[in-house]
Order: C-alpha cells, then structure tokens, then sequence
C-alpha cells in the first residue's frame, strides 16, 4: 500500500465537522488530491475554501506523478506480425482498413511477394480478410469499425475528414477516439486546439490532451511538452519531457537533450544513460525484413497496396 493510501485509511474524520466514521456514516474522498474525507456533499462545500489551496498542490504533485513516469513502449506498440516495436517513422507502418491494425510496411511487403508468388488473392497479413480495391471499401471497413468503437478507426477517419477540410467530422471522431484512450486522437485535438483561430485558443485543452497523449507514450506530445516548458522558463521540467521521449527513440528529443548538456541543463551521467536508451529504442525498431521493404520502396518495387 503506498503512503497516500495509508495516510487516507488513517483519515477516519471529516475534514470539515470532524465526525467519525463508523458502521452508519461513510466518508468520501476528495477526488482531487485524496488526502480528505467528508461526510456529506455539504461538509466538503464548507470547507473548500480552507482547503482549496492545499487540494490544488496535491492534485498537480499527483498529475506529475502520472505524467513524468517512463512509459514502457510507445503509443504504436509493437507490430502485430513480427512483435517488433514499430518505426518512429510513420512512413514505415500502415494501418488496415479491415482490422484497423497498425503492422510494419516490412510484414506487409513480405505477405503480398510471398502471395505474389503462390498466386494467391491479396489478403491482410493479420486477420486475413480481402483487401479492398477501392477507397470506398477501405471507408466501408472503417465505418464497420467505428460502429463497433474501435477507436484507432475512429482516429484514422478523422484524419481522412481533416484532410476533405471535414474539421467538424473529424472534431467528433477523435473526441471519442479521445474518450476510449487513442493517443494519437489526443494529440490531434491538442493540435487542433493549436491551431483553432475561430474562438480564444484553449491552452488548458490543448496541454490536457497533449500531456494525455504523452502519458500513454505518444513521443512527439512528449516532445512538445518539453518544448512548450522550455519556452516558459521551466528548463528542468522541459529536460525531463525530452530525456522520457528520447528513451522512447525520438531523435527531436535527443538533439534537445545534446543541447541541454552543453548548455549544463543536463548531467554527464544522464546524458550518457540517455543515449544509450535512445539507440537502443532506435535499434529494436529495425529488421532485415523491413530494410527489404524500405529498399524495395526506393526502387519502386513496393507490393504494399494503396487500400
């Protein structure tokens, strides 16, 4: 049990009359910094003013806590087929109308030469249904998805509606995209957020979704949030932005970070950890089968379908 969670079962009164709990009265956490309990709705209303302040450290000592933990993976994960990372490069992964899966271009160029070469009809390397021909197939099985609330269909539309300038469509897909956990659809609405000229920009939402995405492994939010701390003056807060998105493999965060030592923002000690993490991540997203694809893509031999 963590401390918090000690120092709250030890918590048996209301903060704001002091009545005890027993088998009768149940008190209630506050939610925000679950350092209190009250009684009643009443009780917690009274004592917000001598509370507030304290609430409010607690709350942003906890968000932190959440917020600058090392995620394991990126938001991609690994590649369904060959269960390698997937490229930073979004260039490198492609996502299948049918199973709305991300997969390495590496497994996709391999299943269609070795379909090419049985002579078989062109399927998807992960649930193998029929790829579609058309764009009005691929939209087809996105539509299919979303009815079933699969939120990386729900992302990936939504960027289709960005680009038809469809930005009320796409608004409404990644905000529920959003609500099931995507962070790519909470980095997008950041950005949207952003770049919003036709009301007073929203700079809470915009770091609320940004550091959504970050928690949840989404390295350019990440990066962002460093920079974002870095134009504010908060360069240890900034430098901890990049060192966590630079493990992930982010090469912006990396050059962010050589400067930071140079300039001392950063430790020797850290510095070299960082780099060594860096390359690794770089390293575990590379394959001999994906080298094949990359190099089949510059001579214009690619065999992954446009669908």
């Amino acid at each position: 049990m963590s401390a918090d969670n000690e120092a709250l079962k030890n918590n048996t009164n209301c903060a704001s009359c002091g009545i005890s709990e027993d088998d009768v009265i149940k008190l209630k956490k506050c939610t925000a910094c679950n350092h209190v309990r009250y009684c009643s709705v009443t009780c917690q209303k009274n004592h917000r003013p001598q509370h507030k302040r304290a609430c409010k450290r607690r709350a942003a000592e906890l968000r932190d806590k959440i917020l600058f933990q090392q995620p394991k993976s990126t938001h991609q994960g690994d590649c369904p087929i060959c269960l390698l990372p997937l490229p930073h490069d979004i260039s490198k992964i492609t996502l299948k109308s049918c199973c709305c899966k991300l997969m390495c271009k590496g497994c996709v160029h391999a299943n269609y030469l070795r379909e090419e070469e049985e002579g078989i009809e062109s399927t998807c390397p992960f649930c193998r249904r029929p790829v579609p021909k058309t764009a009005a197939g691929a939209k087809l099985n996105r539509t299919r998805r979303i009815e079933k609330n699969d939120p990386a269909a729900m992302q990936e539309e939504g960027a289709r509606c960005c680009v038809e300038k469809d930005y009320a469509g796409a608004l409404e897909l990644w905000t529920k995209a959003a609500e099931l956990g995507d962070a790519d659809a909470h980095y997008q609405l950041s950005v949207m957020h952003y770049f919003d000229r036709s009301t007073e920009r929203d700079v809470k939402r915009e770091l609320y979704h940004m550091e959504e995405a970050a928690i949840r492994g989404h390295q350019i939010a990440r990066h962002n949030l460093g920079c974002h701390e870095g134009r504010n003056g908060r360069m240890k807060r900034a430098m901890e932005h990049f060192i966590i998105a630079a493990n992930l493999g982010d090469d912006l965060s990396m050059k962010k970070i050589k400067n930071g030592y140079v300039e001392g923002e950063v430790r020797k000690e850290d510095f070299a950890a960082v780099l060594r993490a860096h390359q690794a991540a770089v390293d575990a997203t590379e394959s001999p089968q994906r080298e094949e694809a990359e190099l089949a893509k510059q001579r214009g031999l690619s065999r992954i379908p446009q669908f």
